[in-house]
């Protein structure tokens, strides 16, 4: 940037605002069309968008690159691909990156970094939540290894403000390359139809492998959503991702160092759900939907999923109590009659440890026969995978209540938020069978003989299977034993859950001084 030399203050002011003028056009008039064109929004756009009316305030605008190499031209790169600043959603500050397409594609480079890099300090000292919208060409190549050098700080960041601050990631273009793990270390990634992410291209592949894929098959949003688990929500374009990004926001505190806020809740919290005692089937066999329980207990029925197209046999999200945030971890007897499998877990204990980074109480529902038997969950790793999950609700220090609504076997109890992991309360409703494997395992195992000899095995094997799950497959031993606190009438279920949370509010937990654990990945 160039100046006229000295001045008065009038003409100064005058030359201040084209340039400011100048680096709002971004890539010019063209670029912005064809961005519109292809259904998207500019960074400008964005931003404005997603934040309060008249509350962003850009930072860094007139930094620029240096590089001169290959044709290089200041000029080119009027906001240097990146609009970066801070600004309010719903009253509560945010910090703020947007990638800009119509600037060099995007490219980032060493200033385009340095202004991220920046803002997410910022974001840190303040205490703040980070949000960065990626539509990005990956690295500019004109720069050399300084491209990679910004990607590297920027990486570091995202690890440090990890658990400090709320990171959410916007995919709302092209993100590939090295570019993919800056989001991959946030704790929330969306993305719009008209975006994708890859870290080898598809003529790459197609030269290494000679398949051929598109960008859309090889890294779009539902491969990320459903297919990779590397996504956690898919949203129809631009708008609907900031919209999603306002909505989540409003469950997270500021930082690690506040409690979530309280939403004022006309939703009477002592409510009874007379409806709840139908839910479950009598025939432990029959499948049901466990967002059945969810909504109805919830204030107002409102439950944001998370991960909602992967792993489906368990459901994770938020939700609110009497006004309080709080996060819902469910098995789904709908899909694959609620196992707990290598993708479930990890999901699960994604989830579990960011709810204690930030203080956000946890609410689990169970109904588990297990974990997935089989070869392939074997060699895939079930025992190190389903150990993060162990390893996660045992180190969560926030409230933790939990409802067995009907099975809970072996392992799988263990797992899910139980005394032993020091859950904190303990439900089951009068149907619960909690045991060490089910009954027709049991019986199997510890009168096999019995049944070999037997005139009529089936008739045998069927009385011996109600015999035991009257005698050890239900929630009165659990409860004689001091494992769970009450056995519940389903239809108290919000009232149980709401009173024990306020309870529970100033609870007090400690895990012994270390560097860090030492989680199975």
């Amino acid at each position: 940037m160039t100046t006229n030399g000295n001045g008065s203050m009038e003409a100064r002011l005058h030359e201040l605002q084209e340039w400011k003028e100048k680096i709002r056009l971004a890539g010019g008039s063209d670029k912005i069309a064809k961005q519109h064109e292809s259904g998207k929004l500019t960074a400008r756009e964005r931003i404005e968008t997603l934040l309060d009316p008249q509350s962003f305030v850009e930072t860094d605008m007139f930094v620029k690159h240096r590089s001169t190499d290959f044709g290089m031209d200041k000029s080119e790169a009027p906001d240097e691909g990146v609009v970066t600043g801070y600004g309010t959603i719903g009253g509560r500050q945010v910090f703020i990156f947007a990638q800009d397409f119509t600037v060099l594609g995007g490219s980032l480079g060493e200033a385009h970094a340095s202004k991220i890099m920046k803002v997410m300090d910022l974001a840190g000292k303040v205490g703040a939540p980070l949000i960065g919208i990626n539509d990005s060409g990956g690295a500019r190549i004109q720069e050399g290894v300084d491209s990679l050098a910004g990607y590297g700080g920027i990486f570091l960041r995202n690890t440090m403000y990890s658990g400090v601050i709320p990171q959410i990631t916007a995919i709302l273009g092209p993100c590939a390359g090295g570019a993919v793990y800056s989001p991959a270390i946030t704790d929330f990634i969306i993305m719009s139809k008209a975006s994708y992410m890859f870290i080898t291209g598809p003529k790459v592949i197609e030269a290494i492998t000679h398949e051929k894929v598109t960008p859309e098959k090889l890294g779009g949003p539902m491969t990320h959503n459903a297919t990779s688990g590397v996504a956690h929500f898919a949203a129809e374009d631009d708008k609907a991702a900031l919209q999603l990004i306002r909505e989540l926001l409003s469950y997270f505190p500021q930082s690690n160092r506040e409690k979530p806020p309280v939403k004022p809740c006309q939703d009477n919290p002592k409510r009874l759900v007379p409806k709840l005692r139908e839910v479950v089937p009598d025939d432990p066999k029959k499948p049901y939907n466990m967002m059945h329980i969810i909504r109805e207990v919830v204030d107002d029925g409102q439950f944001l999923e998370v991960h909602r197209h992967y792993a489906q046999n368990l459901i994770v999200g938020f939700a609110r109590f009497n006004g309080q945030p709080v996060g819902i971890v469910a098995n789904q007897p709908f899909f694959m009659a609620g196992c707990l499998d290598i993708n479930a877990s990890v999901k699960g204990a994604r989830f579990v440890r960011f709810c204690d980074s930030f203080n956000i109480p946890l609410v689990t529902l169970v109904d588990v026969p297990g974990f997935l038997p089989g070869t392939a969950q074997e060699y895939g790793g079930i025992i190190r995978h389903g150990a993060k999950l162990i390893y996660a609700y045992a180190e969560a220090t926030v409230p933790k209540i939990s409802i067995i609504t009907r099975k809970a076997y072996g392992g799988a109890l263990i797992v899910m938020s139980s005394h032993f992991l020091r859950g904190d309360i303990n439900y089951a409703y009068p149907t619960a069978e909690a045991a060490v494997m089910g009954p027709e395992g049991a019986v199997g195992i510890l009168y096999g003989k019995k049944l070999q000899g037997a005139k009529d095995p089936a008739q045998m094997e069927e009385e011996l299977v109600h015999e035991y799950r009257e005698r050890f497959a239900n929630p009165y031993r659990c409860a004689e034993a001091g494992y769970i606190e009450e056995v519940l009438d389903p239809q108290e279920t919000r009232l149980k859950i709401t009173g024990s949370l306020e309870m529970l509010r100033n609870k007090q937990d400690t895990n012994p001084w270390r560097k860090h654990g030492n989680i199975p990945l």
